[in-house]
């Protein structure tokens, strides 16, 4: 077993271990101010660690010898709503990539835009937090690419990614997926706008029309279904303000692999 495959497994299992615990037995413990407060100080330990160990380092890449011959498909499969469905069934002609929020230059992409930019194909390892891997091929635009082209401003410091799939019905919007990552993972060179899957273009369950995968962080941070992406300095104002669905319900915010 190498080094690397080491470390991902000891994090992929202590996180596991951490989100087992918050779903399960520290619903007492959330809502302690305390908790929440040594919680988010290790986690931003964590986080520093971590990059002080990799660096800018890349995820592993791996042969077409090595793909997966199933990939599950993680969290929502269809998305429900009328208006993914009127896209769908028009092939996601009418689909757009929003990008505003903290930018000089506020820009509505479509596929066939997104496509005529610099690509990149990467075969790259899945880590799923349920404890599965998956390797597959991922195509797609450096995500550095469409951030550069609107312009941030100073004052940006993450990148959210609102998308399609509602995992929660909630009269408020709050069970919709977003999710988010600072500006390091965003301009990583392996961070791409995915459109493209093992030679094909992105199936619905895996995320089409576009998905992220960011290769250093563990699955459920590469969102799906993107309809739009803002770039802010804080997240204060969305869901329950933790930067993610998953983060708002107890998981971590720097899932680092």
């Amino acid at each position: 077993m190498t080094s690397d495959l080491s470390r991902r497994r000891l994090l992929t299992g202590g996180l596991m271990g951490l989100s087992a615990a918050a779903l399960t037995g520290c619903d007492g413990l959330a809502g302690n101010a305390s908790v929440n407060d040594v919680l988010a100080k290790a986690e931003g330990l964590t986080r520093r660690a971590q990059r002080l160990a990799i660096g800018g380092s890349l995820a592993r890449e791996y042969g077409v010898a090595d793909l997966s011959p199933v990939f599950r498909v993680n969290g929502t499969s269809q998305p429900d709503g009328e208006e993914y469905a009127e896209l769908q069934e028009n092939g996601f002609a009418g689909w757009r990539l929003k990008v505003d929020g903290l930018v000089h230059r506020p820009i509505a992409l479509s596929m066939d835009e997104l496509r005529r930019l610099p690509a990149r194909t990467q075969i790259t390892r899945h880590d799923c937090v349920e404890g599965w891997s998956g390797i597959a091929q991922w195509t797609g635009v450096p995500l550095g690419l469409v951030l550069r082209a609107a312009g941030l401003r100073t004052n940006a410091r993450f990148a959210v990614f609102h998308c399609y799939d509602e995992l929660e019905q909630t009269f408020d919007g709050s069970g919709r997926y977003y999710g988010s990552i600072d500006l390091i993972d965003a301009f990583h060179p392996q961070t791409i706008l995915a459109y493209g899957m093992n030679g094909h273009p992105l199936e619905v369950g895996h995320g089409a029309p576009l998905r992220l995968r960011v290769e250093r962080q563990l699955g459920y941070k590469q969102t799906k279904y993107i309809r739009r992406i803002e770039l802010v300095d804080s997240f204060a104002h969305l869901g329950g303000g933790k930067g993610g669905y998953w983060e708002d319900r107890g998981y971590e915010w720097y899932a680092g692999i």
